[in-house]
């Protein structure tokens, strides 16, 4: 399974947003020793990043990936089963000389990753959390993940007549727009490891009674730029422990100017952090399985541990160190932060209906409804759903760096009409524009009325679908 990504290590002709990325972000790398040797094989040149087509090599990723074969190759030569065989390379990984070089080589960069975290690191299996939404039992992550905000934001609008309103209505914009803020910002308060203390009000959370007092909250005339965390305890027989903390509870608001070369720097900052990319993967096959993945971590600009290879993680920045910011989600030694990854299934009929995900830290959930509602609401085939215009919502905390907040700015696709545009000024938005705003979201659709499958990839990004 490995020989796909050590080809690639050995060398594969670039893509181009890749080798841009590198490119934009070269003060960065330029401070780790490993990183800026990978990365940056034109130092000293106006480009130190490979250009767009260059054969980009990681020949110590490779190197690294070859010792997992060769050892599992030693192991089934030994008469070791399959399984015994993968741990053997697993054991090399997180126990052996591979784990060692990474402790290594992220000490010599000031990181804090000891061979016993990586020795005492265990995968986890859990449960999907879900709801239904009209017939459709949609499942996403727990609430290490953001993905219950989407189940939540679809309980609320489940009580409004959406396709009544028309699709990206001044109504359905505004409705929506406060439905994602009143999800997210439980969402910023109450999730965090599941695996870690205090138990999070999950059952509250996603029960539809709640849902039904938080939509009594939306102002059916102008943006509410106040919105904070509900109380759900109460919806699961409880009592809620932190309401000390929700009274003091506040966004963090940044200011910009267009004018203000330093404010517009500092609005750039906080776009690339909220719209952070990840990976999605959607697959399916005819023996009924079906994968909806958002596999990411160690991004560009990321520190490369020492000769693995092996670009760390940046996702520690996720949690808070304020229990008033968040109880739940306070970093502690081998806890998960929340992170923003949220790969999404829906079922109909004890079928498979709707497998999508998209990248984009915190506009993921936010494109992800959106999308879903195309489809269930507005009968949308799914090519369509990942195109359609989405609008971004920046008044949730950015789940990166400062974890800041833009109250009432509304992104917008530039085809949007002018009286549209007119009305949600006047309901107080701050809008801006751009010509794709949908993603980028990977989908596969279920026709069981003709037993096919239909995919779709949005045209934001460099996503495509492969069928054979």
């Amino acid at each position: 399974m490995l020989e796909p990504a050590i080809r690639m290590a050995d060398g594969y002709p670039i893509e181009e947003e890749t080798a841009n990325s590198i490119e934009r972000n070269k003060g960065w790398l330029k401070q780790w020793r490993y990183s800026r040797a990978v990365m940056l094989p034109h130092a000293g040149e106006a480009r130190e990043a490979p250009e767009a087509g260059e054969i980009f090599r990681q020949p110590e990723l490779a190197a690294t990936l070859r010792k997992l074969v060769e050892t599992e190759q030693d192991a089934l030569g030994r008469g070791k089963n399959r399984h015994d065989a993968i741990m053997a390379a697993y054991d090399r990984f997180y126990r052996g000389d591979i784990a060692q070089e990474f402790v290594r080589g992220v000490h010599e960069e000031g990181g804090l990753i000891t061979l016993s975290d990586l020795a005492n690191w265990r995968v986890k299996i859990e449960e999907p959390l879900m709801t239904s939404y009209r017939g459709i039992d949609v499942y996403k992550l727990p609430q290490w993940s953001q993905g219950p905000a989407m189940l939540q934001a679809l309980n609320i609008l489940e009580g409004f007549d959406l396709k009544s309103m028309g699709y990206n209505s001044t109504r359905y914009i505004h409705t929506l727009y406060q439905t994602m803020n009143l999800a997210f910002a439980d969402r910023d308060f109450y999730y965090g490891d599941p695996a870690f203390p205090p138990d999070e009000p999950m059952r509250g959370l996603l029960s539809k009674e709640y849902a039904r007092e938080r939509a009594k909250l939306i102002n059916s005339d102008h943006n509410d730029t106040d919105i904070k965390p509900g109380d759900p305890y109460p919806f699961q027989g409880g009592t809620n422990p932190y309401l000390p903390l929700l009274r003091q509870w506040s966004p963090r608001p940044v200011t910009t100017s267009e004018n203000d070369a330093g404010d517009a720097a500092a609005l750039a900052a906080f776009d690339e952090a909220f719209r952070r990319g990840t990976t999605s993967i959607e697959a399916a096959d005819t023996s009924g399985w079906v994968v909806s993945v958002t596999p990411s971590g160690g991004w560009i600009p990321a520190v490369i541990a020492g000769h693995t290879g092996i670009g760390v993680s940046q996702r520690g920045q996720q949690f808070v160190t304020d229990s008033t910011d968040n109880p739940f989600n306070v970093i502690v030694p081998g806890k998960r932060p929340r992170v923003t990854l949220t790969p999404s299934l829906a079922m109909k009929d004890g079928k498979p209906f709707l497998a999508f995900a998209v990248q984009g830290g915190d506009t993921q959930d936010q494109n992800l409804l959106q999308c879903f509602l195309n489809v269930v609401e507005f009968g949308m085939n799914v090519q369509q759903a990942v195109e359609a215009a989405n609008i971004t919502s920046y008044q949730m905390r950015n789940s990166f760096g400062d974890h800041k907040t833009e109250p009432g700015r509304l992104t917008l696709r530039d085809d949007t009409p002018s009286w549209t545009r007119q009305e949600l000024r006047r309901m107080g938005y701050r809008l801006e524009f751009d010509d794709r705003t949908s993603g980028p979201i990977n989908a596969i659709f279920f026709d069981w009325k003709h037993g096919s499958f239909w995919g779709g990839s949005s045209n934001h990004g460099e996503d495509y679908g492969i069928a054979w």
